[in-house]
């Protein structure tokens, strides 16, 4: 992640440096970026072939060293699950609760409407309103799920 952040100011720069370019030398000024971009994309493809094509590496190390390793590995991959986990419940109520707001702002607008014009379909009107609201109630309950499991 901090790799991401301390590259982003280069990336804008090279965005705002092409776009600037391209104004400014126009169509020799587009080749030169279509052929970078190229040559990124083959470096890419290679790089994806290398990675796919290689095998197990086989160095041999001595048995308390691969009992460690095979802890440590087991703790890392425990931990990587328990954080995909919660990453999951966190998705799950706040894809829900913005899902239930939009649906209870539609729902509650047409209930309110409805019910200047005829006051006593309160009772129904509510009843619809609730159902919205169930929506991250459901996502709530997926997320302890998921916390559980973790």
């Amino acid at each position: 992640m901090i790799i991401w952040l301390t590259a982003m100011p280069v990336v804008l720069l090279v965005c705002l440096l092409t776009g600037w370019l391209l104004r400014r030398m126009g169509k020799p000024a587009l080749r030169v970026v279509l052929a970078a971009n190229g040559l990124l994309l083959a470096a890419a493809v290679f790089l994806v072939w290398v990675g796919l094509g290689a095998g197990p590496s086989s160095a041999s190390t001595p048995a308390s060293v691969t009992v460690a390793a095979t802890a440590a590995t087991a703790t890392a991959t425990a931990t990587a699950t328990n954080g995909a986990a919660l990453i999951g419940a966190a998705i799950a109520v706040a894809g829900s609760s913005i899902g239930a707001a939009i649906a209870v702002a539609y729902t509650g607008a047409a209930a309110l409407a409805a019910m200047s014009e005829r006051p006593e379909i309160f009772g129904r009107a509510m009843v619809i309103v609730g159902l919205a609201e169930g929506i991250a109630i459901y996502g709530l309950i997926v997320s302890i799920i998921l916390i559980g499991k973790a």
